[in-house]
């Protein structure tokens, strides 16, 4: 099976690490475990995942199911480092070396580690390796972006918090998974007659942005503030 990242249209480096929180590259035979662990409903309700119930359908769902062999994605697991366990995950896609962009997502917190310094740190170290230039150790792309259902208030003020910007909302732009019964925002009510996924209900994504001119112009100081906070 290959390893997500190993095909990324990057170099990964073996790890991202602050002071209280490391990203290192996701391995199912390290990571795997400990995140169908943590897998609890609460913690996709706007993904299109669910709670995973064994290690076999994480690898199968979450990597042979997408990620595997895609250039354009790669997925680290954060590691707190106080305890040195798998605090969640995060990663990067519709990557373009080409157009020097990349979408921020997968980004999950296992529930013992929401309110403390976790997802803060982990944005900020993914951040600085995107928007940095390859002097200062970065890859030096030019916008960052950040999509989330447009439900999920929580997703939107995290990102905002690390300075993106609220750019637009995506009218219907998700289809969900015929087992999603929330996050639609009422939108689904009333099923569009003759509908080839009649069972599915839709979602509206917002989307955020975060430039190299922000970045440059004062959000990495924001950010880095966040990050060294006490």
């Amino acid at each position: 099976m290959v390893e997500p990242c190993t095909n990324f249209c990057f170099p990964v480096p073996d790890k991202l690490e602050g002071a209280l929180v490391k990203l290192i590259p996701f391995v199912a035979s390290s990571h795997a475990e400990a995140f169908c662990a943590n897998s609890d409903d609460a913690l996709f309700s706007f993904l299109s995942w669910g709670a995973f119930t064994s290690t076999d359908d994480v690898i199968s769902t979450v990597l042979e199911g997408g990620m595997n062999n895609n250039p354009s994605i790669a997925l680290f697991a954060v590691i707190d480092k106080a305890t040195d366990s798998l605090a969640g995950t995060i990663g990067m896609l519709d990557t373009s070396p080409v157009h020097l962009c990349a979408e921020i997502g997968f980004v999950i917190t296992f529930q013992k580690f929401q309110r403390t310094y976790v997802t803060t740190d982990a944005i900020g170290l993914l951040l600085h390796w995107m928007l940095d230039t390859p002097e200062q150790g970065g890859l030096g792309l030019r916008r960052a972006s950040w999509r989330t259902n447009a439900c999920n208030e929580k997703s939107v003020r995290a990102a905002q918090r690390m300075g993106f910007q609220m750019e637009g909302l995506r009218r219907w732009s998700r289809v969900l998974p015929e087992w999603k019964t929330e996050a639609d925002g009422g939108k689904s009510e009333r099923p569009r007659e003759g509908d080839p996924k009649p069972n599915c209900l839709g979602a509206d994504s917002v989307v955020l942005g975060l430039c190299w001119d922000d970045w440059e112009g004062g959000v990495r100081e924001q950010v880095d503030k966040a990050m060294n906070r006490v």
